[in-house]
Order: structure tokens, then C-alpha cells, then sequence
């Protein structure tokens, strides 16, 4: 069972979850996933990994409540168990640096895979990002200028 120690809503339907996953937290990258799933008569939920802490042991993921499990796991709260958080999965992101300049773009949820890049210390030294929303009630996220984000 993996504790949710914080969540956040953001607009009616977009939430965010920090979830207690120590393993999963020591060896996610940015670009992986991890896979849910609320209990044993639950369907498996892809999500993309938004940031990590490996010293506190959790994994933050940002979800949009479009469907029934998302929507069921709108539902919960702080404190309350998820029974699978697998993972890291997929391949992290490669981000090679090109004439010294890497641009980091995302637009709604997709702002949430690119900022683990954003505030990843392997990515290149010069890194601006752009992220846009389709309207204020959408924006989850937006960074500092030391690329740290505020909720």
C-alpha cells in the first residue's frame, strides 16, 4: 500500500498527488512513468512521473479527472492508500545539449512531464521553459526564476 502524503487541487477536474514510493523515488528520471492502480478490482492508470524527492521517498504526479478511475481517484485524500505505484518505467528523458541552448515547452498536463527536466540538475546549464494553459483555471504550475515550482 503506498500513502498519498499531499494533494492538491488545482481546478475542478486537475489534481495533484505526492505519493510515499521510497524505491520508485531513488530511481526515477525525468520521462519515466509509474503505473496505479486504487485496489484489487482496479484498473492500471499510466501516469507521468511530474517531480521526485528522493529523500523524503516521494513521487509527485499530476492527474486529470477525465474517466472513471480518475475520477475515483479525485475522490481521495490526503492520507488515504493506493495499492500499486510501479514503477519507474519507460525510458527517462534524453536531453543533449545543441549549440548550448535547450528549450523546455509543455502546454496543460504536458507541462507536468517536462518539469522534472526543468529542475533536473543533468539537464544542460542553459534550459529555459515555456508552459502555457488554455485558461487561468487550468494552470497547476508555474516556476520561479531558480526553476523550483510554486503550486
Amino acid at each position: 500500500m503506498f500513502l498519498i502524503t499531499r494533494r492538491k487541487q488545482f481546478s475542478p477536474t486537475t489534481f495533484l498527488w505526492d505519493v510515499q514510493a521510497p524505491d520508485v523515488a531513488r530511481a526515477v528520471r525525468p520521462g519515466h512513468f509509474i503505473m496505479a492502480r486504487l485496489d484489487e478490482h482496479g484498473e492500471r492508470i499510466p501516469l507521468t512521473v511530474a517531480d521526485f524527492n528522493a529523500g523524503q521517498g516521494t513521487v509527485t504526479v499530476v492527474i486529470q479527472a477525465v474517466g472513471k478511475t480518475t475520477i475515483e481517484m479525485m475522490a481521495l485524500r490526503e492520507g488515504d492508500f493506493i495499492l500499486d505505484f510501479v514503477g519507474p518505467l519507460g525510458l527517462p528523458s534524453h536531453i543533449r545539449e545543441l549549440d548550448g541552448t535547450v528549450v523546455l515547452v509543455g502546454g496543460g498536463l504536458g507541462v507536468a512531464p517536462i518539469f522534472p527536466n526543468c529542475a533536473s540538475t543533468r539537464t544542460p546549464a542553459t534550459a529555459p521553459s515555456r508552459f502555457g494553459f488554455r485558461n487561468r483555471d487550468l494552470m497547476f504550475w508555474r516556476t520561479s526564476s531558480a526553476g523550483s515550482a510554486m503550486s
